[in-house]
């Protein structure tokens, strides 16, 4: 396929849209990335907070994996509870009641007596994760101009990795103030709960998604919430272009399982969305976000410096990010994930070998810091990016917020089973031989890419679309 060069219509947009415009739009991606704030912070916080939560709670290998995982198996629940909610019930709406689990959520952790009431509260804490992994891209890549969807889509991923260094950095601060002191967890997760208020107030204010009133035929409504993010010129050729798809669709009833199973080109739409997804898990990238300290401790930190070293790969992940951000408006998404593929399992080789190898001490402490460092380099600033924004993109638009979310609990299932029996690998087999598996995922993975992922960078969605169709029929 042929990448269309969107460098007009990006002009266009610049030239002829209103100052008032580009700052709604920028204020509505502010807002609506809290969403990925509140992702990032809770799946980041139990990193530092669960040698301390072991010790108050009485933890064991295992029920540590199902504390860290419960999150992971709600937010699977949550991502596909989620795509329904918001395809039947708006974007908007849906962000809203995300923000009040989320709100309740951190607050039971924060004040679980046992280990039974924390699974259940990150149980209720990842429904909002998972919630939020599919609504916030699908809000965002329905309300942004086509040459503007891959940087203002990722900077959901720039706030996900905000609140992950957030979190790494509070943990530490908390855990120096506070040292060895009693419950010193529960102030690490209870700062949770004022990006989700500030979520709240925020999106009352917000419009609903254009695209998705066009698909219940409320195209008065649509027209008014693009003209407050275009010019009106615009708005008004690109309601006519998503309006011919709404009534396209009506007819075609697409919407749900019944619709994906008996239509050949969007069940073979939502296999490659599963292998994305999949992609994106079997890189261990969340091995490092939730059990980075312990790693590093295991290299040879001690327990403070980890949790103060563990910030590096919080900030690497901000900046990288950024880079990630800057790349997708000027190379193609696919070339972009395959060198972050190749990037990750190299340094996850490296991770290996090095604990082989090397001697406990500085040397290999240091070495596997540098190494977890550029994987996350590579994970953050092509992989992760990539896979939300095509997973935002790929499917139709009557059943977006359906398919990313089922595509989604493919992740969330996947980022769960991992997650879960991360610690009885490592200590079943060692680090090394764990990280090696990881390797071995990721060559698979490359192959996988190489053959299947489309190219999506340069179109709108509606033309998108239109491709695929033609693809995969």
């Amino acid at each position: 396929m042929a990448v269309r060069d969107d460098t007009t219509a990006a002009r266009t947009v610049t030239d002829d849209a209103p100052p008032a415009v580009s700052r709604r739009l920028r204020l509505i991606t502010v807002i609506a990335t809290f969403g990925g704030l509140l992702f990032g912070y809770d799946t980041g916080v139990i990193n530092g907070a669960l040698p301390y939560m072991t010790d108050d709670l009485g933890l064991t290998p295992f029920t540590e994996g199902m504390v860290t995982s419960s999150l992971l198996l709600g937010a699977a629940l949550g991502a596909v509870t989620g795509g329904r909610l918001s395809d039947a019930r708006g974007r908007r709406r849906t962000i809203l009641v995300l923000a009040v689990v989320f709100f309740v959520g951190a607050l039971g952790c924060t004040l679980a007596p046992n280990t039974a009431v924390m699974v259940v509260a990150r149980f209720v804490l990842g429904l909002a994760v998972g919630g939020a992994s599919v609504t916030v891209p699908v809000y965002l890549a329905e309300v942004s101009p086509a040459e503007r969807r891959g940087a203002l889509v990722t900077r959901n991923e720039l706030m996900i990795v905000s609140g992950q260094l957030l979190a790494f950095t509070s943990n530490a601060i908390i855990a120096r103030v506070g040292g060895e002191s009693g419950g010193v967890w529960r102030w690490m997760l209870v700062l949770a709960t004022l990006p989700a208020v500030v979520l709240w107030f925020g999106m009352l204010v917000m419009p609903e998604s254009p695209r998705w009133l066009a698909s219940k035929t409320r195209f008065g409504e649509a027209l008014e919430v693009l003209k407050q993010v275009r010019s009106r010129q615009r708005a008004e050729a690109e309601l006519a272009e998503v309006t011919a798809l709404a009534v396209k669709e009506e007819r075609e009833k697409l919407g749900g399982w019944r619709d994906m199973k008996a239509t050949p080109w969007v069940r073979k739409l939502m296999l490659v969305g599963f292998g994305i997804a999949i992609v994106q898990q079997i890189t261990g990238v969340n091995t490092i976000m939730y059990y980075g300290t312990q790693i590093l401790t295991d290299a040879g930190f001690a327990a403070d410096s980890a949790l103060t070293a563990n910030i590096a790969n919080g900030v690497i992940s901000v900046l990288a990010t950024f880079v990630g951000i800057w790349l997708l408006g000027r190379v193609n998404r696919r070339p972009m994930l395959m060198t972050g593929q190749i990037g990750t399992t190299a340094a996850l080789l490296l991770i290996g070998v090095f604990s082989l190898t090397l001697p406990s001490g500085d040397g290999r402490a240091y070495a596997v810091l540098a190494m977890t460092v550029t994987f996350l380099a590579f994970q953050q600033g092509a992989i992760s990016p990539v896979t939300w924004l095509m997973l935002s993109e790929i499917f139709p638009m009557r059943m977006r917020g359906f398919g990313m979310g089922v595509a989604a609990v493919v992740l969330w299932l996947t980022n769960f089973l991992i997650g879960l029996v991360f610690p009885s690998l490592v200590s079943g087999i060692g680090i090394s031989n764990t990280f090696f598996l990881f390797v071995v995922a990721g060559v698979l993975s490359l192959a996988f890419v190489k053959r299947y992922v489309p190219e999506t960078r340069g179109r709108s969605l509606e033309t998108l679309e239109a491709e695929l169709r033609a693809r995969f029929s």
